[in-house]
């Protein structure tokens, strides 16, 4: 068992004593800091042990106890001082340290002896968890993506085999089809269930900024950066990390992702910091990437390095009576989310669900089900509850008035973005125009997201 140990020593001297009594252990990772701030900037790596000297340059040890148990209530602290003050260790103790430890000849000794009692603890919390966790797993089904059809089953298949092991994971499937869903679920049914996972969508990221939304700034890096920010691949260590629509990173971020998977260490930027991660990647997109990289907008490099076990999602109207099944629950959810009286579905409408295409997929029918649960005043929808709200698409502009061009565009921009859940980069495509315009339009006010 794994454990990772913080010490904060402001003498580098015992620093470097306690850190070779504890390296004895092969199992125990060390990570030493030299002041409270060091410590408290690093606790997003979720030490499991923090030994704290008491008297340090930059505050006391009650000072920090107090911030690490406000932000890591799990992690247990050790406090080492070199007075013997039996009222100073009762208040700490109070406070939620573990242990209060006096330097002498004997220090290192007692520090090993009671890292193994937390080791031992922390063991036994990891054995609780894990059989609650399997506990309600039983109870539960075991995905949250609903459908029985041979399409559906297929994905569940898959992503079984993905639950197995860290492979990387590539979805795709046409927008609304729930890729975020699969990743979820993927993520739910791995052993790294109990670290974060982080959902990005490169789509909805200006271009300039996606770097630093995944390896982190520096403080003075560029202009505006008052303090470190903590990128993505960081803040997800140990757990997963989902990149959606992944086919839109530029070309030059490309190169520097791939050599970032390579090496599975990044530099912040402004940083010259070599940082190790573990993260589970997982990718997703509405694109054919190898289409993508035939047309050279995608490294053919990082399309092998990213593939992994890939997931194709199937279109709603590939799914048949799947569309009955999930119109069926995403109603009784909606109708027990906003204590509504449980509503059925009539056979005509069931039948009129059936007979549309749902470009919007699984999305799409959520919302058609949400505005039938409102606007039904009877306890069975019937087919006339049931509205395409994406039939209307032809009606969007009345030209009964008259309109500017720039209206027009306004209008019609407007409408995608509605249509694609604010996709910026996914509507310029659709449309053929530069996302370089859509945003600059929402930067001036002229539409909104």
């Amino acid at each position: 068992m794994n454990i990772s140990i913080f010490i904060v020593e402001d003498d580098p001297w015992y620093s470097e004593l306690l850190e070779y009594k504890l390296s004895a252990n092969p199992d125990y990772t060390i990570f030493k800091y030299a002041t409270g701030k060091e410590c408290i900037n690093n606790l997003y790596r979720n030490p499991d042990i923090i030994t704290l000297d008491y008297s340090l340059p930059d505050g006391t040890g009650a000072d920090f106890l107090k911030k690490i148990k406000t932000s890591l209530p799990q992690t247990e602290v050790v406090i080492i001082s070199g007075q013997e003050d039996v009222s100073t260790a009762v208040g700490l103790l109070k406070n939620g340290a573990f242990d209060y430890i006096v330097k002498d000849a004997e220090t290192s000794n007692r520090l090993w002896n009671t890292i193994i009692n937390i080791r031992d603890k922390v063991k036994l919390r990891n054995e609780v968890e894990t059989l609650r966790e399997q506990i309600a797993q039983r109870n539960e089904a075991p995905s949250s993506i609903k459908g029985t059809s041979p399409a559906i089953k297929q994905v569940f298949s898959l992503i079984e085999k993905a639950c197995k092991t860290n492979i990387t994971v590539s979805i795709t499937g046409e927008t609304g089809t729930g890729k975020e869903l699969v990743a979820k679920a993927i993520h739910a049914g791995s052993d790294r269930r109990k670290k974060p996972f982080l959902a990005i969508n490169m789509a909805a990221i200006p271009k300039d900024l996606i770097e630093s939304e995944l390896f982190g700034y520096e403080k003075g890096a560029f202009t505006g950066a008052q303090s470190r920010r903590i990128g993505k691949f960081e803040e997800a260590n140990k757990g997963t990390l989902f990149l959606d629509e992944v086919a839109e990173i530029d070309l030059s971020l490309q190169t520097k992702l791939l050599r970032v998977l390579q090496e599975r260490e990044l530099n912040r930027l402004g940083g010259n910091e070599n940082i190790k991660f573990d993260v589970r990647l997982l990718v997703a997109t509405h694109k054919n990437l190898l289409e993508e990289v035939e047309k050279g907008r995608f490294r053919e490099d990082l399309y092998y390095r990213i593939i992994g076990l890939p997931i194709d999602i199937p279109p709603l109207r590939e799914r048949g009576t799947d569309i009955v099944l999930l119109a069926k629950y995403f109603l009784d959810d909606f109708c027990k989310e906003n204590k509504l009286a449980q509503k059925s579905i009539a056979e005509d409408a069931k039948k009129k669900l059936m007979s549309y295409s749902f470009p919007g997929n699984v999305r799409e029918l959520k919302a058609v089900m949400e505005l039938a649960a409102v606007l039904s005043s009877e306890n069975t929808l019937g087919a006339s509850d049931i509205s395409f709200i994406a039939k209307q698409k032809n009606n969007l502009l009345s030209l009964d008035k008259d309109y500017t061009l720039k209206e027009i565009e306004k209008m019609v921009i407007s409408q995608y973005l509605k249509r694609y859940d604010s996709n910026v980069l996914v509507v310029a495509e659709r449309l053929d125009v530069s996302k370089s315009k859509l945003y600059s339009m929402i930067k001036e006010g002229e539409i909104t997201l």
